[in-house]
């Protein structure tokens, strides 16, 4: 097991089993003397969270919890979180949990200081000129699984209800000013969560790689974000509390986040109007739709797989060999085949072709797919042809 490091790229990281404990420390030096610690229905009644609030209590800080937040957080989440931080009289947000909590969290923080609405700041256009940086609110990250990588991220991804549709919210003072990355927290994670953010955080890693803009610094963490991904994913579903598993997925997670700074692509663009329509779970959704994505963009990412095959140390170092250990990946983690055996149907493949296309992901995908395509791409996941 690693000793505890501090990182402070791309934000300052702590990292170790038992750094929750310094989160007094944390909010003191950030001159948090009062938290909203935000996070889960699920979370919100387990030790972990409570211990939290309380070492925050016994430092003398007013800690508070809100945990109306649904697997897929939707507006009127921000909205009763904004509003128990401003009847709180809070000054700082811990966001404490998986990408739901930590999103929420972030978007809490930011909506406590503004005077519009929440859609007005969706990430379309000039619209985060409209927000006030400096009124966001400090935002400390706690994850407890190893997948959305949101703990290093300056967007939340929120729900509009009313058109059934994700919508990102971003500005870079979102991004929180502490991680506490603490592999305690995620080994009582069952096997099927474990898989599914595992998969979600190879997704981030894997698209930001095969995204066409220029960032190398980006590509180089996301060749790497894969590797940990390859070794200690398998490790960490089988062997639950193997805490070095454990962190090095953790890593892999804000390594994901980090890296698609450079982009992501169709497998988010399917994956966020998807979510939004069944609420589905994310990762899994993104592990479903991966190999059908890859193979789709082949022609455009095919010398990219060969390199990074050969760095994790395929036998086949090349496209068909990836995809091989994809699909066997997949197999031996239990994630489903095709988007009809969580009981996703073609009955509205049009609509989500459309909504793919609009999606903010779609942009960065390796190629521009059509409504058509996205559609015909939607089609093949649901019956599971390769």
């Amino acid at each position: 097991m690693q000793q505890q490091a501090v990182w402070n790229y791309p934000t300052h990281i702590r990292a170790g089993a038992g750094c929750v404990q310094e989160l007094p420390v944390c909010c003191a030096e950030l001159g948090i003397k009062a938290p909203l610690l935000v996070t889960d229905p699920g979370l919100a009644v387990l030790p972990m969270v409570m211990e939290a609030v309380q070492q925050c209590r016994q430092a003398g800080l007013q800690c508070e919890l809100f945990s109306d937040i649904q697997s897929n957080p939707n507006g009127d989440n921000v909205v009763a979180g904004v509003r128990a931080y401003t009847s709180g009289q809070h000054d700082g947000v811990i966001a404490f949990g998986g990408g739901s909590a930590l999103d929420c969290g972030k978007a809490v923080a930011m909506m406590a200081g503004q005077s519009g609405s929440l859609w007005d700041y969706e990430d379309v256009g000039d619209n985060g000129d409209k927000i006030n940086g400096a009124a966001i609110a400090p935002i400390i990250a706690v994850p407890t699984t190893a997948g959305t990588g949101s703990e290093v991220g300056r967007a939340a991804v929120i729900t509009d209800a009313e058109q059934q549709r994700k919508k990102i919210i971003y500005h870079p003072k979102m991004l929180p000013a502490m991680v506490l990355l603490d592999p305690e927290l995620s080994a009582g994670l069952s096997k099927n969560l474990t898989a599914a953010t595992g998969m979600d955080a190879l997704s981030h890693n894997l698209e930001a790689l095969c995204s066409p803009g220029f960032h190398p610094m980006a590509a180089g963490i996301a060749v790497e974000g894969i590797r940990l991904v390859k070794e200690f994913l398998p490790r960490a579903v089988d062997h639950g509390a193997d805490l070095e598993a454990r962190l090095q997925m953790l890593v892999a997670s804000s390594m994901g986040a980090t890296a698609f700074q450079k982009g992501l692509g169709a497998m988010h663009a399917l994956a966020h109007p998807l979510g939004a329509i069944y609420n589905a779970h994310h990762g899994t959704l993104n592990a479903i739709l991966m190999p059908y994505v890859l193979r789709a963009n082949r022609s455009a990412i095919e010398a990219k797989i060969g390199r990074v095959a050969a760095y994790i140390g395929l036998p086949e170092a090349n496209f068909e060999g990836f995809l091989q250990w994809l699909l066997t990946l997949r197999q031996q983690l239990a994630i489903p085949h095709s988007l009809a055996e969580i009981g996703i149907d073609i009955d509205q493949a049009e609509r989500i072709g459309r909504m793919a296309l609009a999606d903010s992901c779609a942009q960065g995908n390796p190629i521009s797919f059509s409504a058509e395509q996205y559609t015909q791409l939607f089609c093949d996941a649901v019956i599971g042809q390769l």
